[in-house]
């Protein structure tokens, strides 16, 4: 990475870290600052790093924009209008780094064998997940499981074809950390849901950007 995405590293680090804090402390306003300023700071980093003469760094950029969307429509919490929204806006910040990965280029039996090993590992994860999804959040849920699933697919194929091991380090993290948000939502608050998945969001934004530089 170069120095300046180090400096913009280490300054989504502190903001985390407070983040978590505020998180743990339950303190809500301060939360709600701490999560706009570090959303802002990865669209900042993917402003001023990534390749903007090209279409994938375009598309990344609209996806860091989407997330930060859905970021501040995540802070209420408790809220389904503005968690459908958020879910919307990530879901549109999947495809964009999705459609991103395809320009880059695609190696189909890295894409393949990642899309099976998410299979395998997806099928259990989401029938566990069905069991505390209700009603009408169903369908959204099942679609946006998909968009990152295919997300993550598209990542193996991009690294196959020769770009950054970043790229698929970042869209495993942002993986992760969005079984924290279902864990949070539909199965069990806990303030360790946060505690876990902000720091493997927000390094996955970075790792995207790394990987698309």
């Amino acid at each position: 990475m170069q120095l300046a995405l180090w400096q913009l590293a280490a300054l989504l680090a502190a903001l985390v870290v407070a983040l978590v804090v505020a998180e743990l402390l339950e303190r809500p306003r301060l939360r709600a600052i701490l999560k706009t300023v570090a959303s802002v700071t990865f669209v900042v980093a993917g402003a001023l790093l990534l390749p903007l003469s090209a279409s994938a760094g375009w598309l990344v950029l609209a996806g860091l924009a989407l997330s930060l969307l859905g970021d501040v429509a995540l802070i209420p919490k408790g809220s389904k209008p503005l968690f459908l929204g958020g879910l919307g806006a990530f879901l549109a910040a999947h495809l964009c780094y999705a459609a991103a990965f395809v320009v880059l280029g695609q190696a189909p039996p890295h894409a393949l064998g990642a899309a099976a090993v998410l299979v395998a590992v997806g099928v259990p994860l989401a029938r566990w997940l069905a069991r505390h999804v209700k009603g009408s959040m169903r369908a959204p849920v099942a679609g946006y499981v998909v968009a990152i699933t295919a997300m993550v697919a598209l990542a193996a194929g991009a690294v196959g074809a020769g770009a950054r091991p970043t790229l698929l380090i970042g869209a495993v993290l942002f993986y992760l950390s969005d079984l924290c948000v279902a864990r949070e939502r539909f199965v069990v608050r806990s303030r360790w849901n946060a505690a876990v998945g902000l720091p493997l969001y927000y390094a996955a934004q970075l790792l995207l950007i790394d990987g698309v530089r």
